[in-house]
């Protein structure tokens, strides 16, 4: 048998993608939650509003860390209202985007609500993103609504916003 040389890099399986660790968040990491949510959406929560969530004893709230670093690159954060919760927030760090770390951080997270006794999970996600989408659909969410017109755009349009449900 003639094997083929690989280059030491794959040989060694390099370049590794450095761990995740996806750990629930507090207050502590407001100021970092809020530049990610800002650097992602038109209209970013401001450090107080984070603030007020994540003291929120009906707030669920995990960060999604990478490596070492002690600041979150992702975070997703529900409300729970007795056994339904609705995804606040999804927000995923663009160096770090199509990765495969949105998978693990949603799949831990709706664990985490059904440890809360949650059975129903609602979200909205803006029709025009198709990676929400996809994840969302890939976890089993279904579109249950649609809201016209909902998100304004850079460029002056509207876009719909749907509703999608999921049971636990």
């Amino acid at each position: 048998m003639i094997l083929k040389p690989q280059p030491l890099k794959k040989w060694l399986g390099l370049p590794r993608r450095p761990g995740a660790r996806i750990e629930p968040v507090d207050a502590s990491f407001s100021e970092a939650l809020s530049v990610l949510h800002s650097k992602t959406f038109a209209r970013g929560w401001s450090v107080p509003e984070f603030e007020r969530m994540l003291s929120d004893r009906t707030i669920v709230s995990d960060g999604l860390f990478i490596g070492r670093r002690r600041t979150p690159l992702g975070f997703i954060l529900s409300r729970r209202v007795l056994d339904e919760a609705e995804i606040l927030s999804v927000v995923i760090d663009s160096t770090v985007r199509s990765q495969g770390f949105s998978h693990p951080l949603l799949k831990q997270h709706l664990e985490a609500l059904l440890h809360f006794g949650t059975r129903t999970v609602h979200l909205e996600v803006d029709e025009n993103n198709g990676p929400a989408l996809a994840l969302y659909r890939s976890a089993g969410f279904a579109e249950i609504g649609r809201r016209k017109g909902y998100y304004s755009n850079p460029d002056g349009s509207r876009s719909s916003a749907l509703t999608m449900s999921l049971r636990l």
